[in-house]
């Protein structure tokens, strides 16, 4: 199918233009951006943004880009010269502000892939992101599961350091934070540690959250029962239901029933 096809434009072709022939270690984050967008529209496809605008129930501004084609632009683009961490951080917001759906994606995956330049002022500069752009599930995601967990393993910061995320006023902040956290139950042995950390956003009011929370517990679970059942006993009464519902996902019937919502009569 086409939407599966690999990038369908030439980057050689693409840097004949004088504004996309950046000498080595000259690229800038204009021409980063002229770059990103000249790749979007020669790769628009009108069928995927009705395909695709179905997941996204707060709108979906994009140009149609199957997610192959982003990664193979994405990888093309780590290859240009003076393609450097510092580049891409300049050019990010303007590509955030856009609004469209793949500017701030491809912004993402460049990001990943200069994982080796991470500091702790990349961390930072991340952070003000969620005012900026980072609007929808997808690219949080991204954020959570790819990028934001690098930081914690390369020990550039520690899990302390995403507390105040869990107050932020915006919602795809908050609920970063517990799926970047999935990764840290490979590696971090205290559970009811990371349940106390998490806990305040077991009484968040978005739909969102209630579902990054649900999905660690759910993780959590498979790899600690006990310690994740006398939480989940702890709130059931009081959760939000739909954390409920994905952290009991992977149970059976008869388990799901000890986090039924108890009846104010019940024993």
């Amino acid at each position: 199918m086409k939407d599966d096809l690999p990038a369908l434009v030439s980057f050689s072709d693409m840097l004949i233009f004088d504004s996309f022939k950046p000498a080595p270690h000259m690229m800038n984050a204009h021409q980063l951006t002229g770059i990103i967008r000249a790749y979007c529209l020669q790769n628009a496809n009108e069928a995927n943004v009705i395909k695709y605008s179905h997941y996204f129930k707060s709108g979906y501004d994009a140009y149609g880009l199957s997610q192959p084609t982003m990664d193979a632009g994405a990888r093309n683009m780590l290859q240009l010269p003076g393609m450097e961490l510092n580049v891409v951080l300049e050019a990010a917001p303007e590509l955030m502000k856009s609004g469209r759906y793949e500017e701030t994606g491809l912004a993402l995956l460049l990001v990943r892939g200069l994982h080796k330049q991470y500091t702790r002022d990349t961390f930072d500069t991340i952070a003000g992101w969620y005012e900026i752009g980072i609007r929808n599930w997808a690219h949080a995601d991204t954020l959570a599961m790819t990028i934001l967990p690098v930081f914690l393993k390369k020990g550039i910061v520690s899990i302390p350091d995403f507390k105040y995320w869990l107050k932020s006023e915006f919602k795809f902040k908050r609920r970063s934070v517990p799926v970047t956290l999935i990764k840290s139950l490979k590696t971090h042995e205290d559970y009811t540690a990371l349940f106390r950390f998490l806990e305040p956003l077991m009484e968040d009011p978005e739909r969102e959250v209630h579902q990054g929370m649900g999905w660690f517990v759910r993780e959590a679970w498979k790899k600690d029962a006990t310690v994740t059942e006398t939480f989940l006993l702890k709130w059931k009464n009081s959760a939000p239901r739909l954390i409920i519902q994905y952290a009991t996902e992977k149970m059976t019937a008869e388990q799901k029933l000890k986090y039924k919502k108890e009846t104010k009569h019940a024993k």
